[in-house]
């Protein structure tokens, strides 16, 4: 498995070209959703581009030790989500940094429906910048298929392993 190293213009760019992936396709939907923490930024330029609400669902999947966290543990999500208006709109956009295995995808879906699906008027789409091909679900929009499956190295992992004390020391 190689590495794939992904610098903060390359993160916006790759962004910016999934905006214009969900646009292009001409769905309008009315209440984007991102996953934390990958998802956030994705969600946060979303939200900005098409003018619409922004919800935060909390996920948490990965446990193991290290940089590279192998090992997976149960899936736990928030109490609720994050969001600014009374109820969830009816055609969400569930958005994420990537499709790995596809669990941490699935699953909020089925969280999202069934915690909210009475708002829904159709089912939930997801997008996402990088679509490995190990994982287990597709989502609707991706900028990048992954066929060998590399260990992503996001620009905001530099921060994983770094303490506030870490940080005041370099500056």
């Amino acid at each position: 498995m190689n590495d794939l190293h992904v610098s903060w213009q390359d993160y916006h760019n790759k962004t910016e070209e999934l905006a214009i992936k969900v646009y292009d396709d001409g769905w309008k939907f009315n209440q984007v959703v991102c996953i934390a923490k990958g998802g956030m930024r994705v969600g946060d330029i979303f939200a900005r581009l098409f003018n619409i609400p922004l919800a935060i669902l909390s996920v948490e999947s990965y446990r193991g030790e290290g940089n590279k966290k192998d090992e997976r543990g149960s899936v736990i999500f928030s109490r609720d989500l994050a969001k600014t208006t009374p109820n969830i709109g009816s055609k969400v956009l569930l958005v994420d940094d990537l499709a790995d295995s596809g669990i941490t995808l699935k699953k909020s879906i089925d969280w999202l429906e069934h915690i909210y699906g009475f708002y829904l008027d159709e089912p939930i789409r997801t997008a996402v910048i990088y679509y490995k091909s190990v994982s287990a679900y597709k989502p609707n929009y991706y900028v990048e298929y992954l066929k060998d499956s590399p260990w992503i190295h996001f620009p905001y992992e530099r921060y994983e392993g770094l303490s506030i004390e870490d940080l005041k020391k370099d500056k």
